[in-house]
């Protein structure tokens, strides 16, 4: 859905036709899912212009690049272009050409072509008219780069204890529409310019912060969501500093009894945002607990005395 809007209203200069047979077409092409590449820069210089294919008598160049709206900087890496050819009988424009690269050229029979060019979750889209002297254009899209990482204080948090989610915010409701899942510390999203909400998973508990990110054309910006939370690995033990006891089943709940998280083992690791918490601990029928608090940044043992 995202995609489809953003897709609209940059094609306003298209005939309604136009726009509805083209969506149709890109709808129908599996291929145009657009999975986010990890490059370190939105904008990493690539290798030159291709050379033009050989043409077939008959036939011209179609010279193609792209460019961030407002700054104009070239696009060098990223895009995934298509070729449509209109139809007049009512059925979805059909793609007769697609390129990976940054500046593809391509040859093709003089006529009119709708042009896609996709960066990430950002498009942009024109009408064009192949002449037999052949063609050079480019297309701007309005999209920019977003890199997020998790500390705790200055600490960085490891990229495999992260897991972000982006949103587009709607009228009165944070996390309107999602626009990607599980991306992880350090990976480069590219979207359309605008403001995004993130949410910011810390391990596989309740420790979650979120924010809101501003995404401009042509920039990278990196976020860094600080969350305040710790690591605690549970025991249950004869006495203070003792063996744990294998098999132990635990259940960490708020002082309001509402579970966080249940595990089981010697020792499991929890993750946990800052607060007060109730820790039972079950072995062999007997059941035990205790109350404890985490503090940001703190990571230690919580031990349960068997008595």
């Amino acid at each position: 859905m995202f995609q489809r809007d953003k897709f609209q209203i940059q094609m306003r200069t298209m005939a309604r036709v136009g726009i509805t047979l083209l969506a149709a077409a890109l709808a129908a092409s599996p291929s145009l899912a657009q999975t986010p590449g990890a490059a370190t820069s939105a904008t990493t210089p690539g290798s030159p212009p291709n050379a033009a294919p050989a043409a077939r008598p008959g036939q011209a160049t179609l010279a193609l690049g792209a460019q961030f709206s407002g700054n104009r900087k070239p696009i060098r890496s990223g895009l995934v272009w298509r070729v449509l050819t209109e139809s007049f009988d009512g059925s979805p424009p059909r793609i007769v050409a697609r390129s990976n690269d940054a500046e593809p050229n391509f040859a093709l029979d003089p006529g009119v072509y709708l042009l896609h060019a996709a960066y990430g979750f950002a498009s942009a889209t024109k009408r064009v008219t192949l002449g037999a002297q052949g063609l050079s254009d480019k297309l701007s899209i309005s999209a920019g780069g977003l890199s997020l990482a998790g500390s705790i204080g200055e600490t960085p948090i490891a990229p495999a204890q992260l897991s972000f989610s982006v949103f587009v915010p709607l009228q009165g409701n944070s996390e309107g529409r999602l626009v990607a899942s599980n991306v992880k510390s350090g990976e480069l999203i590219r979207l359309p310019e605008g403001t995004y909400h993130i949410v910011s998973t810390y391990g596989d508990s309740n420790a979650i912060q979120r924010s809101d990110v501003r995404v401009e054309s042509g920039q990278v910006t990196q976020a860094t969501l600080h969350h305040r939370a710790a690591q605690v690995t549970l025991k249950l033990v004869a006495g203070p500093g003792g063996e744990a006891f294998a098999g132990t089943a635990f259940s960490v709940l708020t002082p309001g009894g509402d579970v966080i998280r249940e595990a089981i083992g010697a020792f499991p690791q929890v993750i946990l945002s800052e607060g007060d918490y109730v820790l039972i601990a079950r072995q062999e029928g007997q059941v035990f607990s205790r109350d404890f608090k985490v503090e940001a940044g703190r990571d230690r043992d919580i031990e349960v005395i068997a008595r």
